[in-house]
Parts: structure tokens; sequence; C-alpha cells
């Protein structure tokens, strides 16, 4: 399968826009692991081989073991691997992700808001936000993950 389009090239401006926003992320209120854990949370549910193959990587250079990385998928059977934070996040995540089927319910964000502050919260749905736009650029365009090429 080949790249379908190139956006950083053909529209500079809008990929620089978004690259702002991760600038952001970087030095938010929330962990560099816990971004990076959501945003693989988001890669799957979405089916972005580039951007899985990215996080996963990301997260191995940050130190998360391979028994809690593999697990991400099904963070809810992962026991003490995760902790109430990161749990929260990743629910939160699916929530928003699928925001189609699930509405984000005040369950979900009750939840979430348990444990992060309303900076968190915010921080943490702009980081899905940012990475279901990424997502969706990185299938569109069939961006091939680093291990495929």
């Amino acid at each position: 399968m080949s790249q379908r389009f190139d956006i950083p090239k053909s529209a500079p401006d809008a990929y620089k826009g978004l690259g702002s926003v991760k600038t952001y992320l970087q030095n938010c209120s929330l962990s560099p692991v816990l971004v990076e854990l959501v945003n693989l949370r988001v890669s799957q549910i979405n089916g972005c081989a580039f951007c899985i193959d990215m996080h996963s990587r990301n997260l191995l250079k940050k130190g998360v073991s391979i028994d809690k990385l593999v697990l991400v998928a099904v963070w809810q059977e992962g026991g003490t691997l995760f902790d109430a934070q990161e749990r929260a996040a990743l629910a939160w995540a699916e929530s928003v992700t699928n925001v189609a089927e699930t509405g984000v319910p005040d369950i979900s964000y009750e939840a979430a808001a348990a444990v992060f502050s309303e900076k968190e919260m915010s921080d943490l749905t702009v980081t899905i936000a940012l990475m279901n736009a990424f997502n969706r650029i990185g299938v569109s365009a069939r961006l091939a993950p680093a291990a495929a090429r």
C-alpha cells in the first residue's frame, strides 16, 4: 500500500497548526507517559498503524515495560499495571474517541474528573482530540508504520 498524499507538504500551514497543539501538549499538566498511553489507545481504537507503531516505540523509549505496553488495548484487564490516573485517562479516551456511540456520558466525565483537575481534564481532552485528528490523517493518507517500511 502506498501513501496517498502528504499533508505536511501540501497543506503545511494546517499541519503546523496541529504541530503547535502537539508542542503545547509536550509541556502540559499531564505526564509524558500518560500522554503517550492515551495516544496509543486512541490510535488502537482508530486503527492507525503508523501511530500505533510510533507511540509504542515512544513508550518503550520512556521505559514502559513490554508487559504494560501489550496490555494497553485491554487495560481493564491489566490489574496493577495501570494506576488510577492511567485507568481514568484510558476510559476517558475511549469515551471521547467513540463519541458517536457513547455521547460522552456524565458517568464517564465524573469518573475522570474524580482523579484529574479541570486543567488536567482540559489537557487530556485536547490530547485525545489531537490524536484523533492525527489518526484520521494517518489512516486517510495511508501512512506506513516504521516497522513496515
